[in-house]
């Protein structure tokens, strides 16, 4: 790695330039044995206040971490040397995030560092649940199968979680169409032929009343209604930030009517696949349950998780610590105890991880079969109130002066 320096010679005059190191700690410990007093020292590749604006956008996807752990599996199975596997992976990286992160590993790897204290440094690409993985694999020597474990387990989890984030897509953006036709029929069409309504001295039906009321209101207050829509979406925003917050919408997300299965569904899928995941390769049940509550992804189910770990601390078997949970299913409680008592709770955990990810396909299809004609006939019904109620009082009209 390279890093550019400033400092003092022995001379007293100022000496500038750049070395190549493992880390910067390496850098300034030769610097100060060729008798310089260092004055700064950073790395060559530090970006500019917008370069790293820009790089802010350049996320790493769990698509990325996906093919990275199958490029790993591949050449950790070939063997090849830890090492080489990262700095040829660090180049080859499309996302430059991702290619730092990369270059950081092998750059710790070279200094002697472990590969899993070497991936924990970057926790916003691998998680806790990767490390622990990995650290297990160095543990029993079986790395190579703990990154296949771990590309299989993201391959289903991307796979899963695509599936239901794409479900809802569509039906926001039909939802988002039909607000956005909606209030511009009520601030731009309906005011024109409101105006003709009221011109005429004719009776207004009811309904057209109300509808011309509200949009007067839209018309009148919008902008009221806009800047008070802003400041509580900040506050809701700051508030769902908040461990309150976020256990409220994750809640929410499991009892909410039409989606609450999918998400039931989706969160028992990921449990299962998690700790089946990380009981092959080693990991103590303790520990997997520790970890399967960080990833699980709802606080709701989380605090279950962290409240059975409790009590197989106190020596309680896993069926037994999740029995009594309303959102744990009594069929995967007994299936979980069947697994304990016959020594397979592996294959039990897979089996079902497997059924559960089917669940969440048929349940994905079958809300996206139910919410796309729903949606246009909703988006049909409101527009044609709408025109319904201002265009049959100028058909009364134009029949009366006729």
């Amino acid at each position: 790695m390279l890093f550019n320096y400033s400092a003092i010679d022995q001379a007293g005059a100022e000496a500038k330039g750049s070395i190549e190191a493992i880390s910067m700690d390496v850098a300034i410990s030769s610097l100060q044995r060729r008798g310089l007093v260092i004055k700064e020292v950073n790395p060559a590749d530090k970006k500019s206040f917008f370069s790293r604006d820009l790089e802010f956008f350049s996320r790493v996807s769990n698509k990325d971490v996906v093919v990275l752990s199958r490029q790993l599996a591949t050449l950790f199975e070939a063997q090849v040397s830890a090492l080489r596997v990262f700095r040829l992976l660090a180049g080859e990286a499309e996302n430059k995030t991702l290619g730092r992160a990369l270059t950081e590993v092998a750059d710790d790897l070279q200094a002697g560092s472990a590969i899993s204290k070497a991936l924990g440094k970057h926790p916003k690409i691998f998680n806790d649940f990767y490390v622990n993985m990995v650290r297990s694999g160095e543990e029993s020597g079986k790395l190579d199968e703990v990154f296949v474990f771990l590309a299989d387990h993201l391959d289903r989890s991307y796979e899963v979680n695509s599936k239901a984030k794409n479900a809802l897509i569509y039906p926001a953006f039909v939802i988002m169409t039909f607000f956005t036709v909606m209030i511009l029929m009520l601030t731009v069409v309906i005011p024109k032929i409101s105006s003709i309504l009221t011109d005429s001295g004719q009776s207004i039906p009811i309904y057209t009343k109300i509808v011309i009321g509200f949009s007067q209101f839209l018309v009148s207050y919008g902008i009221f209604i806009v800047v008070a829509a802003i400041v509580g979406g900040f506050f809701l925003y700051r508030f769902l930030k908040t461990p309150s917050g976020k256990y409220s919408l994750d809640d929410a997300r499991i009892k909410t009517p039409f989606v609450k299965h999918l998400y039931q569904k989706l969160y028992l899928s990921r449990i299962s696949d998690n700790m089946n995941t990380m009981l092959v390769s080693g990991i103590p049940m303790v520990r997997a349950l520790e970890l399967t509550s960080d990833v699980v992804g709802n606080e709701v189910y989380k605090r279950v998780l962290l409240d059975a770990t409790e009590d197989v601390k106190g020596g309680k078997a896993v069926s037994d610590a999740l029995s009594g949970k309303r959102i744990i299913p009594g069929i995967m409680i007994q299936m979980i105890k069947v697994g304990e008592e016959s020594g397979e709770l592996g294959k039990i955990l897979k089996t079902l991880s497997v059924f559960y990810s089917r669940e969440v396909v048929n349940a994905v299809d079958t809300l996206v079969d139910l919410i796309e004609p729903a949606m246009i006939v909703l988006l049909g019904l409101g527009v044609g109130f709408l025109l319904a109620s201002v265009l049959i009082p100028i058909y009364n009209i134009s029949s009366n002066i006729s």
